[in-house]
């Protein structure tokens, strides 16, 4: 597209780009805008790889006039064929120092405030994980619930590939950076709304659709389900469901910005919307 700086920017926002996978390169490729001072949010699950993610981010970093960037459950993984054998906390702060060498903000650095027309509206970068307590249908302790997941074969591959060193635990990091994040929530300015962008949903409410209820449990954290309304939110943004849609909760909108794999975007729609408009 030919820049048009006499439109409005935008804040945009998209995730789950996995442009491992051949068929969604091209569409990665394809992600331009029409103007210079539009912004872009991707919300995790760019890719496994340290290279493809430098790639993709590199690219939109040239294109967009902030690239704003929280990780998934994907780049955090650590796999036989990554010639970077990083692992947990290691693993996170060699994704935040390629971050900063290409410009993109992460959730390490000052949350920025967006200064568009619907602004100005503070925007959170926000690491959280899950702790296993959007548990599986029936169960009561997070062992229950993935017992209960390896009994009907839904098993996230975070159980095989995403260490938590030094962390005892995904669960126990996972507590960790949510205490850390609400300190920083809470010596933000009330009177200034925020966009709150994650990875994972901040309630399970979003999760209520999956085809598979046991998956839920690698999706979030019951200790952010009232984030939406303890702060000042104007939207949430979050990915790693592969569906993506717009629902409301207690007023406050939900954006999910996922493109997903090319089997799942292909059989909603050859040309699906990326990245999605949140201001």
């Amino acid at each position: 597209m030919t820049p048009n700086s006499d439109r409005q920017p935008r804040l945009l926002a998209t995730s789950d780009l996995h442009v491992g996978h051949r068929g969604n390169r091209p569409m990665l490729e394809g992600l331009t805008s029409d103007n210079e001072q539009d912004w872009l949010i991707v919300a995790g699950d760019v890719a496994e790889k340290l290279d493809d993610i430098e790639w993709a981010l590199g690219l939109l970093a040239q294109r967009f006039a902030q690239v704003i960037w929280v990780p998934g459950n994907h780049e955090l993984w650590t796999s036989r064929s990554d010639p970077e054998p990083a692992r947990g906390v290691a693993r996170y702060t060699q994704l935040i120092e390629l971050c900063r060498r290409l410009g993109v903000a992460t959730p390490e650095d000052e949350y920025l405030l967006w200064p568009g027309p619907d602004g100005p509206v503070l925007v959170a970068a926000l690491f959280l994980l899950y702790d296993y307590t959007f548990r599986a249908p029936g169960t009561h302790t997070k062992e229950e619930s993935l017992a209960y997941a390896r009994e009907t074969g839904v098993v996230c591959s975070d159980e095989f590939l995403l260490d938590s060193d030094p962390f005892p635990t995904r669960d126990d990091w996972c507590r960790a950076r949510v205490a850390e994040t609400q300190r920083r929530l809470e010596a933000c300015d009330p009177e200034v709304p925020m966009v709150l962008v994650s990875h994972w949903p901040l309630s399970r409410e979003p999760t209520r659709v999956l085809r598979y209820p046991e998956f839920a449990q690698w999706c979030g954290t019951e200790l952010t389900a009232d984030w939406h309304t303890r702060f000042n939110v104007t939207a949430s943004v979050y990915g790693h469901l592969h569906i993506p849609r717009t629902t409301y909760e207690d007023g406050v909108r939900f954006e999910e910005v996922s493109l997903g794999y090319p089997r799942e975007w292909q059989a909603r729609s050859r040309n699906p919307v990326v990245p999605r408009v949140i201001l």
